[in-house]
């Protein structure tokens, strides 16, 4: 999976934006804001990538039990596939 090209993301302030464009805006009027976490799931499927390998990732940069991270990585994937961002 990956992030849909018609979703692009903005560093602003040192927070994450990732903004609909095209047809995705239909979906998502707005923007989605990032925190730390999903900014970084997010900057993950900016190329394919699985849910594992994100989460191998997590584990690499950031201390903390696998069984968190896989569940936030889940849980922002989810929302994700809810507002169109993804490609699978």
């Amino acid at each position: 999976m990956r992030l849909n090209e018609k979703f692009v993301s903005y560093d602003m302030a040192g927070e994450l934006l990732l903004v609909p464009c095209g047809e995705a805006a239909d979906k998502l009027h707005g923007f989605a804001r990032c925190n730390e976490t999903s900014a970084f799931i997010v900057n993950c499927l900016k190329t394919e990538t699985t849910e594992s390998e994100i989460v191998d990732k997590l584990e690499e940069t950031y201390e903390g039990e696998r069984e968190v991270f896989a569940s936030n990585v889940s849980e922002i994937i989810e929302k994700l596939r809810s507002i169109g961002a993804l490609i699978e």
